[in-house]
């Protein structure tokens, strides 16, 4: 977790669960899975075990790990900040007892002051949880989507109570075809980054972006990608897309 995060559209990372596994196409190069093994080689407790290697790299293994310490963070940043949540890990993966992540939205109702960014490929837990939880104002819920096989997150994200629904359309794999953007305030695309990276077509971003100004839904292009990131940008198309929702946490 990091008080300045080196994310394009967010301020900070606050990660109460450690851990995750595999679900589709968009983790095969997650950077969590190599950054776990990282901390784990120089000795933090949280991240030992999580991750087993596969092909030369490392690979989740299906272990999660809560935080319970992690929980007071928010409250110590008393200047307000946007938080990703769970940088290192899926919320609503199906280790994580619904209690616990009760807690979660408990100190993201009772810390006003932030943004809290939840981002899950667990839309069906999302969904199936989603009536348990209290949702303030300051929590955005997206969901990921990086290819066309996954566009159906994009409706249980939609029966949720969040007050801003985002799309995470990173790492971008594929088209996505024609987006059911209603209920939509916010959708992030970019290319995959770092080793093995995996190619992105120009036309399925221009798409997005296409279908995001008709809509008027706010749109965030991350970056190109590829294996330096820095070299290929995050221009499209003459433009630095920097959009955010306009509806403010309260």
């Amino acid at each position: 977790m990091g008080n300045n995060s080196k994310i394009e559209w967010t301020e900070a990372t606050w990660n109460p669960v450690a851990g995750c596994t595999i679900v589709s196409p968009g983790c095969t190069n997650c950077y969590a899975m190599r950054m776990a093994e990282r901390l784990d080689l120089m000795g933090q407790e949280k991240y030992q075990g999580l991750t087993r290697r596969s092909g030369g790299r490392p690979k989740w293994n299906g272990q999660v790990r809560v935080d319970e310490h992690a929980l007071t963070i928010p409250h110590s940043w008393k200047a307000g900040r946007m938080i990703f949540v769970n940088s290192m890990s899926d919320l609503f993966h199906e280790g994580i007892p619904i209690d616990f992540i009760k807690k979660v939205f408990r100190v993201m109702k009772d810390c006003p002051q932030h943004t809290f960014q939840v981002l899950t490929k667990r839309s069906g837990r999302l969904r199936d949880v989603a009536d348990a939880l209290e949702w303030p104002a300051n929590v955005w819920m997206g969901v990921s989507v990086e290819n066309l096989e996954y566009v159906h997150r994009i409706d249980d994200l939609r029966d949720t109570p969040a007050a801003v629904k985002f799309l995470s359309l990173e790492p971008l794999l594929g088209h996505v075809g024609l987006l059911d953007l209603r209920g939509i305030s916010w959708a992030i695309a970019g290319g995959e980054s770092g080793p093995g990276a995996r190619p992105m077509d120009p036309a399925w971003v221009r798409s997005i972006r296409d279908q995001c100004v008709e809509a008027d839904v706010a749109f965030h292009f991350k970056q190109w990608g590829g294996v330096n990131k820095k070299r290929t940008g995050r221009t499209l198309d003459g433009r630095t897309w920097n959009e955010f929702p306009q509806l403010a946490a309260v």
